[in-house]
């Protein structure tokens, strides 16, 4: 089947929204390809697609989180449930007319390079393959699949009798009453569960491997990552926000150490910031138990690295997530070290359409990145048609691959940092590319 002038966008989730949002305000004909039966993606709860549980919130203030040309209501709390959140990008999809392009119910298996049949030299079609065996050629690829769904094991030696799963199977508490639960990961999914398993378990342990610090979700009343817009508005040195930052956090939660847990070996913002002030409130409590990493299971009990063995009922593992793209060749978007090849972590260096929208994890909501990603997207593809000299340029500053994204924050060298990026030097950078290649292009007629 051909649908050669036709863009194809994988996911109806967040990333995949916003990309189908911009491209159709752009004149491109789009078609989005969604394995369940309406969109939201991971937060269409209960999914399989879904790694949210029953209590998630917004991990990100919805101020840092909605779309700027879509508000979320004024009615929602300062952080969304995941049921607002959804109800929130079913809204934003109706208000743009977005169902129109989405085809429910298709699992990609396959993507693949075609040949373009003419003209001679031009940038090869992709011909994508759904679960049902049909297949469509497009004029270009957009991933939007997300990086949650995936879950990431650790190898643990020994063997356990008891009951394990990983976060993202986690969905209602009753899993948990009176049981002895490990939670093991001080991510923000591992800190909440832990939490969560204070509430209901007989005795929860928290297996922690490295000290990190804890903050408060309010500072003064506010979300903390509102900080962050305003220290980006006035231009505070990172020192300085570092220096600010940690000393409120000290005065509202004080040192991690103090409860307990393991001084943190890195400085404010060198990881992906633990937004939580339950959790030291449990621990201080004594309902959380705070352990070292695991050295082995030992039938019904855990052994952990400095020697103490506690009898467990369930594990729970909160270890992340596997960035999987089993539908395409792994090489196209990583490199050897698992890191993406692509620049600004959405572009290929070499192929002019083919995108990936929302792999990145930012210290704040990616939502407002990716719109911003989206964007920049559909004034590329577009100035390929009516503007080569402004897409020749953008041509060239993307075939250097993945760059530095930090924003000058030396992130400890961990898996969960393979995405990371630095919101504020992020956006700004996207904005300032999107503001160069619309200034001209906005003057065109639509590209098709």
């Amino acid at each position: 089947m051909e649908a050669s002038g036709t863009f194809c966008i994988l996911g109806a989730g967040a990333s995949g929204l916003a990309v189908a949002k911009n491209f159709a305000q752009r004149g491109l004909s789009v078609e989005v390809l969604e394995s369940e039966d309406d969109v939201g993606g991971n937060w269409y709860y209960g999914r399989r697609c879904s790694s949210v549980y029953a209590s998630t919130h917004l991990i990100s203030s919805k101020r840092m989180t909605q779309f700027a040309d879509f508000p979320m209501p004024k009615e929602y709390p300062p952080y969304p449930s995941h049921r607002q959140a959804l109800d929130y990008l079913r809204d934003y999809g109706r208000h743009f007319g977005l169902y129109d392009h989405i085809r429910f119910g298709q699992s990609v298996t396959r993507v693949e390079q075609q040949a373009a049949s003419s003209p001679a030299g031009s940038t090869p079609n992709w011909l994508v393959t759904t679960a049902d065996g049909q297949s469509r050629q497009y004029r270009g690829l957009v991933v939007a699949n997300g990086h949650h769904s995936q879950p990431r094991w650790p190898d643990v030696p020994g063997e356990f009798s008891g009951q394990q799963i990983h976060a993202h199977d986690y969905k209602t508490p009753d899993i948990l009453a009176g049981k002895r639960v490990l939670v093991v990961g001080a991510g923000n999914s591992g800190c909440d569960i832990a939490v969560e398993a204070a509430q209901h378990a007989a005795a929860v342990f928290h297996s922690i491997r490295r000290g990190y610090h804890f903050l408060p979700k309010f500072l003064l009343g506010t979300p903390i990552d509102a900080g962050g817009e305003w220290f980006n508005r006035w231009r505070f040195p990172r020192w300085a926000q570092r220096w600010i930052t940690g000393w409120l956090s000290h005065v509202a939660l004080g040192p991690p150490e103090r409860y307990g847990l393991p001084r943190p070996d890195h400085r404010l913002f060198e990881t992906h910031p633990i937004v939580n002030s339950q959790l030291l409130y449990f621990v201080g409590h004594g309902k959380i138990q705070i352990c070292p990493a695991i050295e082995r299971l030992c039938g019904d009990s855990v052994r952990f690295a400095d020697g103490r063995e506690e009898p467990i009922d369930l594990i729970v593992f909160a270890t992340g997530y596997e960035v999987s793209l089993p539908f395409l060749d792994r090489e196209l978007i990583f490199d050897e070290s698992g890191r993406p090849r692509l620049f600004l972590n959405a572009f290929h260096p070499q192929l002019d359409n083919l995108f990936v929208a929302g792999l990145i994890q930012p210290n704040s909501g990616s939502w407002a990145l990716v719109d911003w990603q989206a964007r920049l997207m559909a004034a590329f593809v577009v100035a390929q048609k009516h503007d080569p000299p402004r897409a020749a340029w953008f041509r060239r500053l993307k075939a250097a691959g993945h760059d530095d994204l930090s924003g000058g924050i030396r992130y400890v060298r961990s898996e969960r940092h393979q995405l990371e990026v630095e919101y504020f030097s992020y956006r700004q950078r996207l904005q300032r590319l999107v503001r160069k290649m619309e200034s001209q292009s906005r003057q065109q007629p639509a590209a098709r």
